[in-house]
């Protein structure tokens, strides 16, 4: 079976701007860590540089371990606030300040990192935490020049110190760089992620007003039908009953199934306007997912002269609530599977966990590419009829609703699938009880 598509899938947006800058700063963390390591190495090991090993190596050990404590309670966290965010920066520019302190002052080339921290502050907080950075930097600075602890220089660069400096320079701008370009591609992502989150926040605003829009049509319909579909139950019931028709058994029996149709009319009226009024909650009929599939099913046995074969893998039977807009979506997908496979429709059902997971097979010639792209908007439709495509629309924006989804894919021996997948917890009785 070809991959599952989940038509019209929300951007992703991680968290909250603060807990994605928080990750940033970690993440811009470990490479400063990184850095500074390779850095101790390097002068210590290969330039022969008499380094305070125990007071450099102290702060990128702690710094790290800060790191390891803060991801575990970083994902138990739904927002960060501007205030944690300034005090994560506040730390790296001590942190920063301290190995300066360690390792020449302001005469060690790595101080030019300080204005990395004012770019970030600038880029990642509000306007006055941002001066408060800016502040906390020049109190650093100005301890810096009150007697850091200086470089012991070995004997070849003794002579020519402005030629490490000028070493130390070029590490220093290869690491900004890099710390530069993770930090603007990152936020350059994550305005990305935010534009596309509120692009569909807006389309599922602009759908949900046009289901209102179709709800207080079809409510204020069926109340108009109401009174007409009475007055033809009346005169219908008097045809029943007149002697001449009673004589003739042919009319008769078209009689008797237009009093049935009319009655089954009755009972969509009935259904819309108690989805309308939310009867749900008011006084909900419980019944089984077994139960209440098994109805559905029955239901539409008796409108198709096709096989509909029901796979049921569930297990365990579950009491729920009988959903009557879950019941029309049930019903629309496989009204749209006897349309392009008359002979006959298979339905799986299965439980994934606390989800309910039903498959709706069709032997028909499956989604176009451009159907399964646009699968689930208002009027996208291969049945060329005025208003094609709205029961789709609604069966998306029902399920979802419900917190589900829907999912369409062709399958490789043909035919399409539709498969509905829905939180149980969003049918249970214990949830409709509450309210």
């Amino acid at each position: 079976m070809s991959t599952m598509t989940s038509p019209k899938a929300d951007a992703e947006f991680p968290a909250d701007a603060g807990l994605r800058n928080m990750l940033l700063l970690l993440q811009l963390r470990w490479i400063a860590v990184g850095g500074q390591l390779v850095t101790i190495m390097v002068a210590w090991q290969i330039l022969d540089i008499d380094l305070p090993l125990a007071q450099l190596l102290t702060m990128p050990l702690l710094l790290a371990l800060i790191n390891i404590v803060s991801l575990p309670y970083l994902r138990r966290r739904t927002s960060v606030s501007n205030l944690e965010l300034t005090g994560a920066l506040l730390l790296d520019v001590f942190a920063l300040s301290w190995q300066l302190f360690h390792s020449g002052g302001l005469t060690n080339p790595f101080a030019w990192l300080f204005l990395l921290q004012v770019v970030v502050g600038a880029m990642l907080l509000e306007a006055r935490s941002s001066w408060g950075v800016v502040a906390a930097i020049l109190v650093a600075l100005g301890v810096l020049t009150l007697g850091p602890e200086p470089l012991e220089l070995p004997p070849r660069y003794a002579d020519d110190p402005l030629a490490l400096y000028l070493q130390g320079s070029l590490v220093c701008f290869l690491l900004s760089a890099v710390l530069l370009v993770v930090l603007v591609t990152r936020i350059s992502r994550n305005l990305r992620e935010a534009d596309a989150a509120l692009a569909a926040i807006r389309q599922r605003a602009l759908e949900e007003d046009h289901i209102v829009r179709m709800g207080l049509l079809a409510s204020g319909a069926a109340h108009e039908l109401g009174t007409p579909m009475s007055s033809m139950s009346v005169i219908l019931g008097d045809l029943a009953r007149h002697p001449k028709v009673s004589a003739d058994e042919e009319i008769a029996v078209d009689v008797a199934e237009m009093q049935d149709e009319l009655q089954r009319c009755k009972l969509i009226v009935g259904g819309i306007l108690m989805s309308a009024g939310e009867i749900r909650g008011e006084n909900p009929s419980v019944t089984t997912v077994h139960a209440f599939l098994a109805d559905v099913i029955a239901d539409w046995r008796d409108r198709t002269s096709g096989e509909i074969v029901l796979i049921d893998d569930f297990g365990e039977d579950v009491a729920i609530v009988s959903d009557p807009a879950l019941r029309q979506v049930i019903g629309n997908v496989i009204d749209n599977a006897l349309e392009v496979s008359p002979e006959g429709t298979t339905i799986h059902l299965q439980r994934a966990g606390a989800l309910l997971v039903l498959d709706v097979l069709d032997r028909g010639p499956g989604f176009a590419p451009e159907m399964m792209e646009a699968f689930g908007r208002p009027y996208s439709s291969t049945k060329q009829k005025t208003g094609g495509g709205l029961g789709l629309f609604l069966v998306v924006n029902v399920v979802r609703k419900l917190g589900g989804k829907v999912e369409v894919a062709n399958r490789r021996e043909g035919g399409a699938q539709v498969r509905l997948t829905v939180p149980l917890a969003a049918l249970a009785i214990e949830m409709e009880n509450t309210r």
